[in-house]
């Protein structure tokens, strides 16, 4: 049996699994934004989008992606809250 992945065209099924691998293997906050920023000044769409297609099509399990997307966010807010301090 083979599943495919329907990831909107976004990667092949090698490199789906490729990226999957290396979400895995940041563990820190630091490294998890560190890969974020790299991969998103490299890429077309940014990782969250891979990350909720690879979740909504169980490629990626819950807590993988829970972790990480939690991680993504609060960063964002941080620099939010950071440039709304700095316009006050």
């Amino acid at each position: 049996m083979t599943l495919s992945l329907n990831i909107g065209n976004l990667f092949n099924d090698s490199s789906s699994h490729a990226l999957v691998d290396e979400l895995r293997k940041r563990t820190s906050e630091e490294e998890i934004l560190e890969f974020e920023e790299k991969f998103n000044s490299k890429n077309e769409k940014n990782l969250h989008i891979y990350i909720c297609r690879f979740l909504k099509n169980r490629s990626i399990s819950r807590g993988l992606a829970s972790k990480w997307l939690v991680t993504m966010i609060k960063n964002k807010e941080s620099k939010i809250d950071t440039l709304q301090k700095l316009n006050y």
